[in-house]
Protein backbone atom coordinates (compact mmCIF):
# COMPACT_ATOMS: atom_id res chain seq x y z
CA UNK A 1 0.00 0.00 0.00
CA UNK A 2 2.97 2.32 0.61
CA UNK A 3 3.97 2.10 -3.05
CA UNK A 4 0.40 2.93 -4.14
CA UNK A 5 0.37 5.97 -1.85
CA UNK A 6 3.73 7.00 -3.31
CA UNK A 7 2.17 6.90 -6.81
CA UNK A 8 4.40 4.11 -8.06
CA UNK A 9 2.89 3.33 -11.49
CA UNK A 10 3.58 -0.42 -11.28
CA UNK A 11 2.03 -0.60 -7.80
CA UNK A 12 -1.00 1.36 -9.00
CA UNK A 13 -1.41 -0.98 -11.97
CA UNK A 14 -1.09 -4.08 -9.82
CA UNK A 15 -3.55 -2.67 -7.28
CA UNK A 16 -5.93 -2.09 -10.19
CA UNK A 17 -5.41 -5.71 -11.22
CA UNK A 18 -6.29 -6.80 -7.70
CA UNK A 19 -9.47 -4.73 -7.81
CA UNK A 20 -10.42 -6.22 -11.19
CA UNK A 21 -9.84 -9.74 -9.86
CA UNK A 22 -12.16 -8.89 -6.98
CA UNK A 23 -14.80 -7.85 -9.54
CA UNK A 24 -14.48 -4.09 -9.01
CA UNK A 25 -13.85 -2.96 -12.59
CA UNK A 26 -14.68 0.70 -11.91
CA UNK A 27 -12.04 0.99 -9.20
CA UNK A 28 -9.57 -1.00 -11.32
CA UNK A 29 -9.84 1.46 -14.20
CA UNK A 30 -9.25 4.39 -11.84
CA UNK A 31 -5.96 2.86 -10.66
CA UNK A 32 -4.98 2.06 -14.25
CA UNK A 33 -5.72 5.64 -15.29
CA UNK A 34 -3.36 6.92 -12.59
CA UNK A 35 -0.67 4.44 -13.63
CA UNK A 36 -1.11 5.33 -17.31
CA UNK A 37 -0.79 9.05 -16.52
CA UNK A 38 2.55 8.17 -14.94
CA UNK A 39 3.65 6.40 -18.13
CA UNK A 40 2.90 2.74 -17.45
CA UNK A 41 2.39 1.13 -20.89
CA UNK A 42 0.77 -2.01 -19.43
CA UNK A 43 -1.83 0.18 -17.70
CA UNK A 44 -2.52 1.82 -21.07
CA UNK A 45 -3.08 -1.64 -22.53
CA UNK A 46 -5.46 -2.57 -19.72
CA UNK A 47 -7.38 0.66 -20.29
CA UNK A 48 -7.51 -0.19 -23.99
CA UNK A 49 -9.17 -3.50 -23.12
CA UNK A 50 -11.53 -1.83 -20.63
CA UNK A 51 -12.73 0.80 -23.12
CA UNK A 52 -12.98 -1.78 -25.89
CA UNK A 53 -15.12 -4.12 -23.77
CA UNK A 54 -16.92 -1.51 -21.68
CA UNK A 55 -15.72 -2.97 -18.37
CA UNK A 56 -15.60 -0.39 -15.59
CA UNK A 57 -16.09 2.39 -18.12
CA UNK A 58 -18.49 3.16 -20.92
CA UNK A 59 -17.46 1.45 -24.15
CA UNK A 60 -15.50 3.98 -26.23
CA UNK A 61 -13.48 2.86 -29.24
CA UNK A 62 -11.72 6.22 -29.64
CA UNK A 63 -10.34 5.94 -26.12
CA UNK A 64 -9.60 2.24 -26.66
CA UNK A 65 -7.51 3.06 -29.74
CA UNK A 66 -5.77 5.93 -27.96
CA UNK A 67 -4.70 3.67 -25.08
CA UNK A 68 -3.66 0.91 -27.49
CA UNK A 69 -1.48 3.42 -29.34
CA UNK A 70 0.10 4.60 -26.09
CA UNK A 71 0.74 1.01 -25.02
CA UNK A 72 2.23 0.19 -28.43
CA UNK A 73 4.52 3.21 -28.26
CA UNK A 74 5.59 1.92 -24.86
CA UNK A 75 6.56 -1.43 -26.40
CA UNK A 76 3.51 -3.56 -25.64
CA UNK A 77 3.37 -6.35 -28.27
CA UNK A 78 -0.29 -7.24 -27.67
CA UNK A 79 -1.25 -3.62 -28.29
CA UNK A 80 0.57 -3.81 -31.64
CA UNK A 81 -1.40 -6.92 -32.51
CA UNK A 82 -4.71 -5.27 -31.57
CA UNK A 83 -3.89 -2.14 -33.56
CA UNK A 84 -3.08 -4.33 -36.55
CA UNK A 85 -6.37 -6.14 -36.11
CA UNK A 86 -8.21 -2.81 -35.97
CA UNK A 87 -6.43 -1.59 -39.11
CA UNK A 88 -7.23 -4.80 -40.99
CA UNK A 89 -10.88 -4.42 -40.03
CA UNK A 90 -10.76 -0.96 -41.59
CA UNK A 91 -9.19 -2.42 -44.78
CA UNK A 92 -5.82 -0.75 -44.16
CA UNK A 93 -3.79 -3.91 -44.66
CA UNK A 94 -0.40 -2.22 -45.12
CA UNK A 95 -0.76 -0.50 -41.74
CA UNK A 96 -1.99 -3.72 -40.15
CA UNK A 97 1.03 -5.61 -41.45
CA UNK A 98 3.38 -2.94 -40.07
CA UNK A 99 1.84 -3.33 -36.62
CA UNK A 100 2.03 -7.12 -36.83
CA UNK A 101 5.66 -7.06 -37.93
CA UNK A 102 6.56 -4.93 -34.92
CA UNK A 103 4.45 -7.15 -32.64
CA UNK A 104 6.08 -10.31 -33.99
CA UNK A 105 9.51 -8.74 -33.55
CA UNK A 106 8.59 -8.20 -29.89
CA UNK A 107 7.59 -11.87 -29.55
CA UNK A 108 3.81 -11.68 -29.98
CA UNK A 109 2.50 -15.03 -31.24
CA UNK A 110 -0.82 -13.54 -32.39
CA UNK A 111 1.00 -11.01 -34.58
CA UNK A 112 3.08 -13.77 -36.13
CA UNK A 113 -0.06 -15.81 -36.78
CA UNK A 114 -1.72 -12.81 -38.48
CA UNK A 115 1.38 -12.34 -40.63
CA UNK A 116 1.29 -16.04 -41.53
CA UNK A 117 -2.34 -15.75 -42.62
CA UNK A 118 -1.57 -12.57 -44.55
CA UNK A 119 1.34 -14.31 -46.27
CA UNK A 120 -0.87 -17.22 -47.36
CA UNK A 121 -3.31 -14.67 -48.82
CA UNK A 122 -0.50 -12.98 -50.73
CA UNK A 123 -0.63 -9.79 -48.67
CA UNK A 124 2.91 -10.15 -47.28
CA UNK A 125 6.09 -10.83 -49.25
CA UNK A 126 8.02 -14.01 -48.51
CA UNK A 127 11.14 -12.08 -47.47
CA UNK A 128 9.17 -9.88 -45.07
CA UNK A 129 7.46 -12.86 -43.47
CA UNK A 130 10.77 -14.72 -43.15
CA UNK A 131 12.41 -11.68 -41.51
CA UNK A 132 9.51 -11.36 -39.05
CA UNK A 133 9.72 -15.07 -38.28
CA UNK A 134 13.45 -14.80 -37.52
CA UNK A 135 12.90 -11.71 -35.36
CA UNK A 136 10.09 -13.45 -33.46
CA UNK A 137 12.31 -16.44 -32.74
CA UNK A 138 15.12 -14.14 -31.60
CA UNK A 139 12.74 -12.32 -29.24
CA UNK A 140 11.59 -15.60 -27.72
CA UNK A 141 15.14 -16.91 -27.43
CA UNK A 142 16.19 -13.71 -25.65
CA UNK A 143 13.68 -14.40 -22.89
CA UNK A 144 14.92 -17.92 -22.18
CA UNK A 145 17.14 -18.64 -19.21
CA UNK A 146 17.44 -21.44 -16.66
CA UNK A 147 16.31 -19.05 -13.92
CA UNK A 148 13.20 -18.02 -15.85
CA UNK A 149 12.30 -21.63 -16.62
CA UNK A 150 12.76 -22.57 -12.96
CA UNK A 151 10.57 -19.65 -11.86
CA UNK A 152 7.85 -20.58 -14.37
CA UNK A 153 7.92 -24.21 -13.19
CA UNK A 154 7.63 -23.08 -9.55
CA UNK A 155 4.77 -20.71 -10.43
CA UNK A 156 2.95 -23.53 -12.21
CA UNK A 157 3.53 -25.97 -9.34
CA UNK A 158 2.26 -23.38 -6.84
CA UNK A 159 -0.81 -22.75 -8.99
CA UNK A 160 -1.62 -26.46 -9.24
CA UNK A 161 -1.12 -26.89 -5.50
CA UNK A 162 -3.34 -23.87 -4.78
CA UNK A 163 -6.18 -25.31 -6.89
CA UNK A 164 -6.01 -28.72 -5.21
Amino acid sequence: MKRVEANDPVALREFGNRRRNEGDHVSATEYWKKAAELGDSVAHYQLHCSYQDGEGVEKDMKKAIYHAEQAAIGGNPEARYNLGYEESGNHRIERAVKHWVIGATLGCDDSLDSLRKSYTLGLVQKEDFAAALRAHKAALDATKSPQREEAEAKWYDDLVEERN
